[in-house]
Formats: C-alpha cells, structure tokens, sequence
C-alpha cells in the first residue's frame, strides 16, 4: 500500500472518482488513453475548401490526440489531477480546504471534478473568458473571482499610475471575497501586497496569497513541474504508443499544440529528446495583440518558467481570426475541436503549404461545447471581433459609431481627441458609455437608457475602444450575443502610436462611481 502523510480515506476516494476516469501510467504503460485520430483528409479537404490551398497528400500524415474527450473536457485535467493527487498524497491539501488559481477556464473546469470530494474551487479568471466557460465553470461548482486587470492590462504603467489601478481593483477583489463568503478581515491583512501584485498584472501572485491568506491551496500550475512532468511520463509515451500502432513514432512525426502554461508544449519537448534525441514539438501562438482566453501570444509567454523556446523544433505565430474557419469545418464534419486544437491545425496546414514536415500529431486541447455560444454570436458574415487600428480608419465610414468601453476608467480630453485623431474622425463622433453600463453588459445585465442610445440604429457595428484592447473585445462578445454588431481595435488607447511616451493617466482618468 502507498505511503502517505494526507488522508488516505480521500485519497482512496480520488484515486477511484478522479485519478481512474483519466490517463495515468498503470503498470508502466498509459491507461485511459485518449484518441489518437488521422485527419490526413481533413486537413487537405479544409486546406482547400477554406482557404484555396491545394496541399499535395504525397507522404503526408495528420493525426489529432483528442484531449477534447477527457473527462473534465480538456488536457488540463491531466496536469491538475497530478498535482492535486500529489497535494493529498502529502498531507498538503486535505478536506475543507480551499483551492485557489488562476485560470482562464480550462484549468478551473478540471479542479471541478474534485468538488464532489468535499474540495471548494475558487478560479481567479478574466471576464474576456467566453460565457460558455463561466456557464461550465459555474455548473461544475468552481466560484469566480473577476480580476478587472485582465480584462484590460494597461502595458508599461509605472509609478502612480500602477498604484491607482492596483486601488481600484483590489477594492473589486475584495467585494467580490465577502460576496464569496470569505471573511474580507483576512484580506485586509495582506492588501498591500495583493495590491503589488495587481499592479504587476500578477495574478499568478495574487492566487498563491489568497492561499495563504485563507487557508487554502493553491496548484501552482504556472510553476508546479508536474504540470511538465505529467507530460514527459504519461502523454509522451501515451503518444508513442499510439502511433507505433500506426506504423509511426515521434521520432518522425512532429507534435504541434497551442502554448498556454507550456506544460505540455516542454514536457513532450523533454520525452522527445530523451526517448528519440530530437526536437519534435512545434508551438503555436496568435499573432501578436490577439487576445485569446488560454492561449498566450509569444511576448507573453516570454518569462514563463515553462517556456524553453531553445527545446522546440519550431515556434510560429498563425492569426487566430483566420483559424475560426478551422473551427467551424471541423466542428461541422463531427470532430469536437476547441479554439486552441483549430488554431493548432490551421497552423499545420501552413507548414504543410510550406514544406515544414510532413507527419503530424496535433494536440486538440479541448472540445467546442463551451466556444458554441461565440460561434453562434458571429454568425453575421464577415465577422470580426477585433480590427487594427489601420483597417479602422482605413474603413471608418463602414462603422456606425466609436464607442469609449470600459468599466474603471474613462478617456481624458487628451484622450478623446487622441483616439479621433488615430481614427481620421471628428472629436465629438467618440461617444463614451458610462463605466456602470459596461459593467452590466459585461455581467449580462440590461445597461441603461443612455447606453442603449449610444447603439447604431442603422445595423453598422461599433468600433469599440478601451484601455488596451481585452475590455473591448469582451463587450464586442457581449454586445454580439444582444444582436448589436461590434469590433475592438486592438491594443486600445495605449497601443496607439500618439500614445507611444505617454503614461496612461495622462490619457485617462478612474471613471465617477
């Protein structure tokens, strides 16, 4: 019997509710493995119906590992059943305890199988996530803590400025606490230092002190090395094995998967070159300003402990807008691909188009249930959520309006005339919506009059634009989700070039409660 300093009774109840229903090595091999599926003809028929790409099949092999069909519906149970094992096995976590993390909903649905264990879930996640991952985080039993420095980071502020948005979103968190049950008491003891993490735009930080804070655990997924570990020892071999049956090894076949911690990215990097002494894993990002919940661009990946850049075969940056349409043909023949798995894919197709290998096994991370409501919300032809700012004024004329969107702060004269003068428009056709409003659409409550005044009445879509880009593209969603057409220029006020030297608040100013 296994040695344990934690509960044995919960743990024997984790390894027979949780750890059976998931891969985990068994006698030295994978068990539970999930499917490993060729899409060979798919991908080429894709290539071509989507994007007028004529692939020649000669030597060329695509198989898909469906970590959409775990249960917990993605790999990330992999890792969080690995580390919350370890957790109880050594006395760390136990019943009645609370875990803290930070997620952008992936992570949060896996550490749901365990509320069942008598284990409460409290996910720190951004209100850009879709609403079909708040509804599942919600179903599964996991509460949310909304960060509004996620919603929209502010890159580059320093000084005063750090500390002013650092204030208002702490007051936010805290709010939220006692709304949560928590004893506000408890955070008030370690507000400064939540504080300077917010101002950082930590919230990796801020899970570990309400961990510490309120007696609880936290996974640490961001720098807990099972979180590489899990793949090494279990989805590498996993893989191995499953292509063997096929005639084929990673020693041959490229692994190509969507960065969002870099767990499985660096822990299939370090099995490929120990077990076939290559680098065989390709990672794939968005292109840079494309913000995509769980995906990180490759600038903010950079710093990450995870992240090895010099253990990869390939890095490569695909735009996300574009494998949308992966999504849906995908989705529409019966394969159940999530965002990352189709931006994942679309970028196959590219090194496919330009000669970089010819076996692959894509990493389909998820699966579409929770993306289903987007999907449905831009349905409208031709439909984007997001624009640069060149395009925007490239066609202003085409908009029905350039709307100010956000739920802290609000643009400064200096600002007003900035984005008008970014966009090639009159000062007075930038309309500002009252931050209280935007909080309501964001929490899917109806706005005031006002705001539905400020609205197009001539079915154009509304430019919005806020700090930097994630508030925007959020109310974007949610105005979509209303049936009113919405795009958000990215990157916001700051990413304007008459921002570039400018510190925030000279641009804008905490908006009036």
């Amino acid at each position: 019997m296994e040695k344990t300093d934690g509960d044995v009774e919960l743990l024997a109840r984790f390894d027979s509710e949780v750890l059976a229903r998931v891969p985990h090595l068994a006698g030295g091999k994978a068990a539970n493995a999930t499917p490993l599926v060729e899409v060979t003809g798919a991908v080429l028929e894709c290539a071509k119906a989507e994007y007028g790409l004529d692939l020649s099949p000669e030597g060329v092999r695509v198989f898909a590992k469906m970590d959409s069909k775990l249960a917990g519906g993605s790999v990330k149970v992999r890792p969080a059943v690995a580390i919350l094992r370890e957790a109880i096995a050594s006395g760390k976590l136990t019943k009645g305890q609370t875990v803290f993390e930070a997620t952008s909903g992936n992570f949060g649905l896996a550490l749901g199988e365990i509320g069942k264990l008598g284990l409460d879930v409290v996910a720190l996640v951004s209100r850009r996530l879709q609403q079909g991952v708040t509804e599942r985080l919600r179903a599964e039993g996991v509460r949310l803590l909304n960060l509004d420095i996620d919603i929209c980071p502010a890159p580059g502020m320093v000084g005063d400025e750090d500390v002013a948005m650092a204030k208002a979103v702490a007051q936010g968190v805290r709010q939220q606490l006692e709304g949560l049950g928590f004893d506000p008491k408890r955070f008030d003891a370690v507000r400064g230092e939540a504080e300077a993490l917010l101002a950082r735009q930590d919230a990796i930080g801020l899970a570990k002190v309400l961990a510490r804070a309120y007696d609880g655990f936290c996974t640490e997924q961001y720098d807990n090395e099972l979180n590489v570990e899990v793949h090494r020892t279990v989805t590498g071999p996993e893989v191995d094995a499953q292509l063997g049956e096929k005639g084929h090894t990673l020693g041959e076949v490229d692994f190509v998967c969507a960065f969002g911690t870099g767990g499985t990215a660096t822990g299939i990097s370090r099995y490929v070159a120990s077990r076939h002494g290559r680098k065989g894993t390709r990672v794939v990002f968005p292109l840079s300003g494309q913000d995509v919940a769980g995906i990180r661009t490759k600038q903010k990946a950079v710093g990450l402990k995870f992240y090895e850049p010099g253990a990869y075969a390939g890095e490569h940056e695909a735009d996300f807008e574009e494998a949308s349409r992966v999504f849906g043909f995908f989705n529409r023949k019966g394969y159940d691909v999530g965002e990352s798995g189709a931006l994942a894919l679309y970028a196959t197709m590219q090194l496919l188009n330009y000669g970089v290998g010819k076996k692959f096994v894509v990493m389909v991370a998820d699966g579409s249930s929770k993306y289903i409501s987007e999907v449905q919300a831009v349905a409208r032809k031709g439909k984007r959520d997001q624009v640069r700012l060149n395009e925007a004024a490239s066609s202003i004329g085409e908009y029905g309006g350039v709307l100010w969107v956000h739920n802290s702060f609000t643009p400064r004269d200096e600002g007003v005339e900035t984005i008008a003068s970014s966009l090639g428009v009159k000062r007075e056709s930038v309309k500002v919506a009252d931050a209280r409003d935007v909080q309501a659409v964001l929490n899917g409550s109806e706005p005031s009059d006002e705001f539905e005044e400020l609205l197009p009445k001539d079915g154009k879509p509304l430019l919005l634009v806020c700090m930097a880009g994630g508030t925007s593209l959020m109310m974007a969603k949610a105005l979509e989700r209303k049936g009113v057409a919405a795009e958000s220029l990215v990157g916001g006020i700051t990413g304007l070039p008459a921002s570039r030297g400018r510190q925030p608040l000279e641009l804008v100013q905490r908006a009036r409660s």
